[in-house]
């Protein structure tokens, strides 16, 4: 996990708890902060410290972080830095600020990269058993994830593969656009397709691996023609999305919409209707199934 970081950075990171540890902040020339299980801290080689005392990064240990997650081939995640991130070997994600490069109203690349926000995965084994009892008491049904980025949708959606691989055998067809959903425990029918769009995922994957269920991560307005499509296919999905308010789901397609409730719990689930579940009984006329 992060072997990627330069030797202060190391140095650094090895002063606290990994299990606490959910972002680095990483910004030319400025303070390095950590993400302490939702709190911001600063970092020294020697652990937290005051913004004064922090590590500085340089604009080449940017670069060197960026070279090294690559595996030391740029060329070989172009698609990735495309869309303004890269994946660690772990499944850490690396989001990246700088300068985009367009061509013909397309992004061709990212130069000069100033700023990453480096994610790293966590697997809570349970994190999900409170989900699946209240939603699935009837069978398995399709389910939307809702909260802010940040707030453990991936790893309760990881969790609930999991649950479902364990308890029902069924054929799971994971998702894994950025390569964080993989990064844990996926269960042992589960299928996983790394770094490919949802649509062209969902579309080949039926074809080829014939799943029962398919997980995706992180919902956007085109995406939901891909769950719609799966959904007239007869599966059933689990998906998330970065909204807070019911009102703001595009195409109520889900059978069950959990919110989360702050870091990784579960708040209110409602129903397609837009009615609360209290009892995990109630059942709506959604699409999917």
């Amino acid at each position: 996990m992060l072997d990627f970081l330069p030797a202060r950075l190391i140095s650094a990171v090895r002063h606290i708890n990994l299990n606490k540890l959910y972002e680095l902040r990483v910004r030319a020339r400025k303070p390095l902060y950590a993400n302490l299980c939702g709190n911001y801290v600063c970092l020294s080689e020697t652990g937290v410290c005051s913004p004064r005392e922090a590590i500085l990064p340089t604009q080449a240990e940017i670069e060197e972080i960026l070279f090294s997650a690559s595996g030391y081939s740029l060329y070989a995640v172009e698609n990735q830095l495309k869309c303004g991130f890269l994946t660690g070997s772990c499944g850490e994600r690396i989001g990246i600020a700088g300068a985009f490069v367009y061509e013909k109203d397309a992004v061709l690349s990212v130069h000069s990269a100033t700023s990453l926000c480096i994610r790293i995965p966590h697997e809570i084994l349970g994190c999900a058993d409170d989900i699946y009892a209240r939603c699935f008491q009837n069978g398995l049904c399709s389910l939307l994830l809702l909260a802010p980025p940040g707030e453990g949708k991936t790893t309760i959606l990881r969790d609930l593969c999991r649950l479902v691989c364990q308890k029902t055998q069924k054929n799971v067809l994971v998702c894994d656009e950025r390569g964080e959903l993989s990064a844990g425990e996926l269960g042992e029918t589960a299928d996983c397709m790394k770094f490919a769009g949802k649509l062209t995922a969902f579309t080949a994957g039926i074809r080829a691996m014939r799943p029962d269920v398919l997980v995706c991560d992180e919902l956007f307005g085109d995406d939901y023609a891909a769950i719609k499509r799966a959904a007239e296919c007869g599966l059933t999905v689990f998906a998330s999305t970065h909204l807070k308010r019911f009102e703001d789901v595009p195409e109520k397609l889900f059978f069950r919409y959990v919110f989360l409730d702050g870091l990784g719990k579960v708040g209110k689930i409602l129903q397609a209707d837009g009615k609360e579940v209290t009892d995990g009984k109630e059942l709506s006329n959604a699409v999917t199934a």
